[in-house]
């Protein structure tokens, strides 16, 4: 039967995990909407790790920060470059 730290502890491993795997896609993507879209899940995940490990001043800001003015910043960037990245 699993306790209450081993949920913790479980949900911090896949949001982990999964905060790597949105790190790659940011990465590989040449749709910059898409990458700022990756990004913004990679610091949900990362969000939910602070939650856990009951942080949640550095929560407040790091969501408020990375989830809303970020991308937004970003967003804007990227309809003055344009949308896809192109390798040359």
């Amino acid at each position: 039967m699993m306790d209450y730290v081993d949920l913790v502890f479980l949900i911090m491993g896949i949001s982990a995990l999964s905060s790597v795997l949105f790190t790659f896609l940011t990465v590989k993507t040449k749709d910059l909407m898409y990458a700022v879209v990756f990004s913004s899940v990679q610091s949900v995940a990362y969000a939910l790790i602070y939650f856990l490990l009951l942080a949640p001043d550095i929560v407040l800001v790091y969501v408020a920060v990375s989830v809303g003015i970020y991308p937004l910043i970003v967003i804007l960037l990227v309809k003055k470059v344009g949308r896809y990245e192109v390798v040359t």
